[in-house]
């Protein structure tokens, strides 16, 4: 069965101010499907990962043109952000638990979108913690404060606070590049896994992350997608010289 389009992105430029930050971008992401952002520093990958749940919106002389559709709906036109948000979740790089409990960080989301009764928070929270693989680690503790956790814990509680408003995307900003081996494992297991249920787009640094857990791969140079396909064939046999010359460590 072939899976459908989650997000459509059409001849998307994007301007910071005078500097042109996207040249032209088109893509389509799969529902049920990771998709790897790579390419070196400042090629635009967190650029356009921040411009689907329009993060960007909150920055200064942002001018973005052409079309970005969720479902079919344009997210810049016909779509609220707050609605947007709570369908397009978001993971940073640095870990960034709020300085509160485990149980309420992870209700927080819920709260803020109405959810009052203690069970259903309760439900949601055992529930998000469940999804990120790490209820058994904390269930006996959890109203102690989330900066107590190790950096590998904080993550995967920032991934289970962005699945507790029961999202359909999740977007990933490098969530790995802070952490040890074990903690990158573990978050590259729970992604594999749970892309059943969600439309994953990540951005990452680690080429061999990307090979080992995305479907399809867009490498990204100074703006523009130079290439995007399925993972295996992109770095197999990439069909642009640049892809290449990345993939090969010629530059980056």
């Amino acid at each position: 069965m072939a899976s459908k389009s989650k997000i459509k992105i059409e001849n998307v430029d994007l301007y910071y101010g005078d500097f042109h930050a996207l040249k032209n971008i088109n893509m389509q992401v799969l529902e049920n499907e990771i998709t790897a952002f790579i390419g070196p520093s400042g090629c635009g990958k967190s650029t356009l990962l921040k411009s689907l749940n329009r993060m960007n919106d909150l920055i200064e002389g942002v001018k973005i043109t052409g079309k970005m559709t969720l479902d079919g709906v344009d997210i810049y036109k016909n779509m609220d952000p707050t609605i947007l948000r709570k369908r397009v979740g978001m993971v940073f790089q640095k870990p960034n638990p709020f300085p509160m409990s485990i149980y309420e960080n992870v209700a927080y989301g819920p709260k803020t979108h109405g959810v009052k009764s203690k069970s259903k928070l309760d439900d949601i929270v055992e529930e998000s913690l469940r999804s990120a693989a790490m209820w058994d680690e904390v269930k006996d503790r959890l109203k102690k404060n989330a900066l107590g956790l190790s950096g590998g814990q904080q993550q995967r509680l920032c991934i289970a606070r962005a699945f507790s408003v029961n999202p359909e995307v999740i977007l990933l900003d490098e969530p790995t590049s802070a952490l040890d081996p074990i903690s990158t494992m573990k978050i590259e297991d729970l992604l594999v896994d749970i892309k059943k249920n969600y439309t994953i787009i990540i951005v990452t640094h680690n080429m061999q992350q990307a090979t080992r857990i995305s479907d399809k791969t867009g490498f990204f140079l100074h703006g523009e997608v130079v290439e995007f396909d399925k993972t295996e064939k992109l770095f197999s046999m990439p069909k642009n010289k640049k892809t290449e010359d990345y993939i090969t460590g010629r530059f980056g």
